[in-house]
Parts: structure tokens; sequence; C-alpha cells
């Protein structure tokens, strides 16, 4: 049972930072931490490593050494995923000196991991920078990875585009499109998360590069099941562990910044103060 691997994570690594209802976040490097773990432990790993661009949270390194890291810590990734388990990578662009600009980090990184590439999925963001002498960005991408190739976890029907222009078009007298609506396809309209006075997302905390929830919930429910074991060897603000505990599964992950998982324990506090308000009124409405 996968609360069973929770807790076996949680002896091996020790006392967490921040423990919360299903969700355990360390601060800890996530390359020492993952060779801390057994294998075949997690379902699920969806996580958006640092770009090498200068973050508040990193610094720049040599291209080649960039890849070397991104290679140990995947490759950690990969052996304690379980058999039928998957890995989302969200990573953007940097710049390769006297080579390019805008060099996508998939192409560079798309075959230095033992896990199988099912699909690059295009994130179109909307919002962005905007360029004087290039066109201006406005897509990041997701490479889906399984371990085995035909033995993988896909529950379409939990992500399907209710969106449908034609929902009742039929032939031969049976509906063309699936009740539940389509499949969303490989690109994916979901807006940053932003920030202003007066146009931040609902969601918004003060991480510079917050995962959306949307991303990361339809990459979970796509490749896990309720009760399943999450990682996000980079939590960040905290995006995964919420949306795992939303969508009744575990989450471990790991942080090195103090101050993110801060973020991350006020953002998952709020959303379990909301859900056990709106419970509690069903329960009183039902009694009344």
């Amino acid at each position: 049972m996968s609360v069973d691997k929770f807790n076996l994570a949680k002896k091996l690594l020790g006392s967490p930072a921040l423990e919360m209802e299903g969700v355990a976040i360390y601060q800890m490097d996530c390359l020492d931490a993952l060779k801390l773990l057994p294998s075949d432990l997690v379902q699920l790993t969806v996580t958006s490593p640092p770009y090498n661009i200068g973050k508040e949270y990193e610094e720049i390194a040599d291209t080649n050494d960039y890849i070397s890291w991104c290679e140990k810590w995947i490759n950690e990734v990969y052996r304690i995923t379980v058999a039928n388990g998957a890995f989302w990578l969200n990573v953007g662009y940097f710049e390769v000196p006297h080579k390019g600009l805008a060099v996508p980090i998939p192409y560079l990184l798309w075959d230095k991991t033992p896990f199988y590439l099912i699909q690059e999925v295009v994130w179109n963001y909307g919002a962005g920078v905007a360029c004087k002498r290039r066109l201006s960005p406005r897509n990041e991408k997701l490479l889906w990875y399984v371990k085995d190739s035909d033995n993988y976890i896909f529950n379409l029907d939990e992500i399907r585009d209710p969106n449908v222009k034609y929902p009742n078009q039929k032939k031969n007298g049976k509906l063309k499109c699936n009740p539940l609506g389509k499949n969303p396809t490989d690109v994916w309209q979901i807006a940053k998360v932003t920030s202003g006075k007066n146009r931040a997302s609902p969601e918004r905390t003060p991480h510079p590069a917050q995962f959306p929830l949307a991303l990361v919930e339809r990459v979970i429910k796509a490749s896990s099941n309720i009760g399943d074991l999450v990682l996000d060897p980079f939590m960040g603000s905290g995006s995964t562990a919420e949306c795992a505990i939303r969508n009744q599964r575990y989450a471990i992950g790991f942080e090195l910044e103090s101050k993110y998982i801060k973020y991350a324990e006020q953002r998952i506090a709020k959303y379990i103060e909301e859900r056990n308000m709106v419970l509690s009124q069903g329960e009183l409405s039902f009694s009344v």
C-alpha cells in the first residue's frame, strides 16, 4: 500500500521540515535524498528543476555540467519508480554559448535517461515577456516518460476536455464523442501563475517560478491513481504537494530553501482549512 511506502520514505529520510496530511517535504538536496530511498517506491514523479538561467534559487553552470547533473538525479528517479510508473519533466529553454539563444532544454535531455519517452507535451501559457528581436516566447515543454513502454497508467477519462464543439453528434445512431469529453491533445493551454498588483493569480505565492495547479493536476490524474505516492524532487512552493492531497494522493518532496517550504506550508494549510470548512457546512446541512 502507498501509505506504507509513504511511511517507509519518512523513516529513511528522517524528520521532515514540513509534514501535513499525507505530505512530507524535506529540506535536502534532492540527489542526496533520492539515494536514501529504495527502488520501486513511487508511482509518479512530476517536477520542474532549475533551468540554469540564473533565478534566485540557482547558480548558472556550464551546459555540460548542468546536463550531467540532470542525468544523475533523473537516474535516481528511475531507480525508485515502480514498474508501471511515470516521470513528467517540465523544462524551458536557455542559452547555449556560441550555439543558440533560446535552446529548448528537452533537446539536450530527452535521451539522457533509461526512461522511455512516450510524448512531448507543449504547455502554451499565454502571458510572458515581450521581445523586440525575436518572437515572444509563450510555451514550455513537458516530457512524459514511463518505466515500461507496454505497461503504464494513463487515465484518459480523468482528464478529458468537456469543451466539445458538437457533443451530441451521432454516427449510425451512436455518439461520435465520448460523453466525458475529448482527448485534450498534446498542446495544453493553461495559464501561467502571474504576479502583479492587478493581475496576480489567486494561487500566487512569492515563489519566482510557480507551477500552476491546473497543469500538475492533469499530470497527477493522468499518470497515477488515488492513494498513490507522488514525488517532486524540486518542490518549490508546493504545487505538487497541494495537488496530491487535493486528489487523494500522498506526496514526498525536497526543497533547499526554507522560505519556499514556508510558502508550501501556508498554501497547504489554507487548502485544508477551506476544505474542512466546506465539509463541515455540508455535514451541518445534512443534519438539519
